[in-house]
C-alpha cells in the first residue's frame, strides 16, 4: 500500500517519471528476480549446514 501511495504522490509531482517506473517496474523486477533466487538458495544451504553442525546436541537434548 505505501508503495502504491509513493507512486500516486510521484504522479501527482512529475507524472511523466511515473508511467516510465510503472512501464519499467515489471522489466526491473524480472533482472532482479535471479538474485532473489540465487539469496533463497545460499540461505537454504546455511540453514542446512546449521542444522547439520546443530543435530549431535539435538539429538542429546540440549538447546
Amino acid at each position: 500500500m505505501l508503495t502504491f501511495l509513493l507512486w500516486i504522490f510521484l504522479f501527482i509531482v512529475c507524472w511523466p517519471l511515473a508511467i516510465l517506473a510503472l512501464i519499467l517496474y515489471p522489466f526491473i523486477w524480472l533482472l532482479l528476480l535471479p538474485f532473489r533466487l540465487l539469496g533463497f538458495a545460499i540461505d537454504l544451504s546455511f540453514d542446512l549446514i546449521r542444522n547439520l553442525f546443530m543435530l549431535p546436541f539435538r539429538l542429546v537434548g540440549m538447546k
